[in-house]
């Protein structure tokens, strides 16, 4: 696959995502009805006859699954299973262990029970009290298959999340909250999952025309991934420098195109030492957490600021895994990969990699 991109004519690009990274519809629809069925087979077996009052409340799918960038082939999700009665964020922490072994008992009989469209895999965790619960519902006839990671979350959106408009005045109490305890828990960037709702928000609205050039990106990365071995920075870091580079330019252009995108996002990835970058769609400088954004803006880059929790740098801080991935980047943006059948150079955009 890594060579039919590289040989992928530039002014074809947007046909070679059409035929090579849309994932099946059929597919799509028997997966939609299977996370149903989980997630209702979930809230009616976790802790039924259990004397604590700690019942699962909701059931929200994340990442790929839920932002409309699933891909053709692999894709990883989030399902993230929402309890009641949780008063806080330390109470996801002490409560997880136990939420997890429940949540896995119920997932292994579903899978006995053999009720899923789809094949449907729990796997097997190699530690003992594992935190991790990872199931995959796949299709090997398609070649098609999505991989969830289920994680158990203190509903702390509960009476926020039904507000018509996502200004951050709506999620003052809730932000505050969550500074307080993850400074005090020394745990930032932990609780992110409890913002599920507003990470779906940030991508559900937007056009169908960057869904598939963060598929780009994220088929992009996963081949770097298959030829350097080697660690790298966040997938999800790179959706958002994709989102970055999107906004920007429709600000300063009436068409935007793939290629040009493209090579804009793996021009920012060149400059990573210098990325600063956040939104204030759900926070903002305005009010009590505004010491707290400064002092997170100003620290050590590359800093990408997950837009629906302060207190996460998506771009994590293994400089080593960002220059591996950087050079790999210069390597496609040297080649004549973005040549046009003039052979004239696909230019990028001109994105800073710091938001002003």
């Amino acid at each position: 696959m890594a060579r039919e991109l590289f040989r992928t004519p530039i002014w074809r690009l947007d046909k070679f995502i059409e035929d090579h990274l849309l994932p099946d519809t059929t597919f799509l629809t028997e997966l939609r009805a299977d996370v149903d069925s989980i997630s209702a087979f979930l809230k009616e077996r976790c802790f039924q006859g259990a004397t604590h009052p700690v019942r699962i409340s909701r059931v929200v799918m994340g990442g790929s699954y839920y932002e409309h960038t699933v891909l053709k082939g692999r894709s990883e999700a989030n399902m993230v299973v929402f309890f009641n009665d949780l008063t806080s964020f330390e109470d996801q922490l002490k409560w997880q262990q136990e939420f997890i072994e429940e949540i896995r008992k119920h997932l292994l009989q579903l899978q006995q029970e053999k009720q899923c469209k789809l094949k449907f895999e729990v796997q097997s965790s190699e530690e003992p009290n594992s935190r991790s619960l990872i199931f995959k519902l796949s299709s090997p006839e398609r070649q098609q298959e999505v991989e969830f990671d289920v994680q158990p979350a203190y509903d702390a959106l509960y009476e926020g999340r039904y507000c018509k408009s996502f200004e951050s005045i709506n999620y003052n109490k809730v932000y505050a909250q969550l500074i307080h305890e993850c400074t005090t828990l020394e745990k930032e960037g932990e609780f992110s999952i409890c913002f599920t709702d507003l990470h779906q928000n940030f991508l559900k609205y937007r056009v169908p025309k960057l869904w598939n050039l963060i598929r780009l990106v994220k088929h992009w990365y996963q081949l770097c991934k298959e030829k350097l071995r080697g660690p790298l920075p966040p997938q999800y870091a790179l959706e958002l420098l994709t989102v970055y580079v999107w906004e920007f330019g429709i600000q300063g252009s009436s068409g935007l195109h793939a290629a040009q995108c493209f090579r804009t996002v793996l021009e920012l990835v060149t400059e990573y030492k210098c990325l600063r970058i956040y939104w204030t769609w759900f926070y903002d400088f305005r009010h009590e957490i505004s010491d707290y954004l400064h002092g997170q803006i100003k620290k050590a880059r590359p800093l990408i600021l997950d837009p629906a929790d302060p207190t996460r740098n998506v771009a994590g801080s293994d400089l080593q895994a960002w220059d591996l991935l950087a050079k790999e980047a210069q390597i496609w943006i040297h080649s004549n990969f973005f040549r046009n059948c003039d052979m004239s150079l696909v230019n990028g955009l001109e994105v800073s990699p710091e938001r002003q």
